[in-house]
């Protein structure tokens, strides 16, 4: 990724524009894996800047009446709450399901849910203990109850495998900064062929309509696929950024990453707990992920991420504790000094 933003600031400051077509190409082939790694359609993907963006894009184009109802976790990130509660004004009431001990008890969710419920939203991956969703199990609640799902996927798409046609998720949205280690700025939204025209599209510009290039033909022909929301022109320098990150996790596979990541966060359990922390994440082989909530008992989080960040060892406080990432490429080395740095 950084080879190839390198080589974008070069030929934008030597070739300029005349390189466009090229960016473009390779931007399309962002389209292309992201079909490939989710096994949709490539006409059901759209590039987007970010996950809200994409939450956005289904949160204001949904045909809601007053009364319809959004049901999704209490704790989900920020960016999959405030588009739902901007609703509010429209009719639109969120319900918010408790959690029990850090956990999502779909028989909450089904409690929750009404003759007038059009939307479940969920994230794949909880952002701070790391409790993976069984997605296949939401989205037949979901069904069953008449509503759509939508994922916020951002802690998991890449690493974690999904195959929307045996898991029949309706929309998901996902940054390429996290796990797909791109750029910000330049992620996915999937929406499902036939809810296409369900969306009132946003944002829409020259490039939503099926002749694009045509500047002189003004119709309102919006393309027959999700590419419609990609009004404007795009981040191109991201999602160059982007395609070469996606190409080179897409050789390896999700299923190859998970597996190592389970092995990686395995070992970080093992080792933190040699040292007296208690793992507060659910590892289950169910429910397990990349992300390691834990605590070290009679210590301050904020003291210690301080004193980790002076030693080179990233973490972050959540909830009351520390929560580790790790990625298929970090390695035992790493852990030991996540460990060092813990004990000093």
């Amino acid at each position: 990724a950084q080879r190839a933003i390198k080589q974008w600031a070069d030929e934008a400051a030597t070739e300029g524009d005349t390189a466009w077509q090229r960016w473009t190409r390779r931007a399309e082939e962002v389209r292309a894996l992201f079909a490939a790694l989710l096994h949709a359609a490539e006409e059901e993907i759209a590039l987007v800047r970010n996950t809200t963006e994409g939450v956005t894009l289904v949160a204001e184009g949904f045909p809601w009446k007053p009364g319809d109802n959004v049901v999704l976790p209490a704790d989900e990130f920020p960016t999959n709450q405030y588009p739902w509660l901007n609703l509010a004004d429209r009719g639109v009431e969120v319900r918010r399901i408790p959690l029990v001990e850090g956990r999502v008890e779909l028989g909450r969710v089904a409690e929750a849910c009404d003759a007038r419920t059009r939307i479940l939203s969920v994230s794949w991956v909880s952002y701070w203990n790391g409790w993976r969703n069984d997605l296949d199990a939401w989205a037949e609640l979901a069904h069953r109850r008449g509503a759509l799902l939508f994922v916020d996927g951002i802690q998991a798409l890449g690493v974690i495998p999904l195959d929307v046609r045996r898991t029949p998720i309706d929309f998901l949205a996902a940054d390429g900064h996290k796990w797909l280690l791109g750029p910000e700025g330049a992620g996915v939204l999937y929406v499902r062929r036939e809810h296409l025209d369900r969306l009132r599209p946003l944002g829409v510009g020259w490039n939503s309509v099926r002749h694009a290039h045509d500047y002189q033909h003004i119709a309102l022909d919006l393309k027959p696929s999700a590419s419609r929301y990609e009004g404007g022109s795009r981040n191109l320098v991201g999602l160059v950024g982007l395609e070469a990150s996606l190409r080179l996790l897409c050789s390896y596979g999700p299923e190859a990453l998970f597996g190592r990541l389970v092995e990686v966060t395995e070992e970080a359990c093992q080792r933190l707990q040699s040292i007296g922390a208690r793992v507060r994440s659910d590892r289950s082989p169910a429910r397990r992920s990349g992300i390691v909530l834990f605590e070290m008992p009679g210590r301050d989080p904020q003291a210690l991420r301080r004193h980790c960040l002076q030693e080179g060892v990233v973490l972050s406080c959540r909830a009351g504790g520390l929560r580790i990432s790790p990625h298929a490429y970090n390695d035992s080395s790493d852990l030991a000094r996540l460990v060092e740095a813990l004990r000093g």
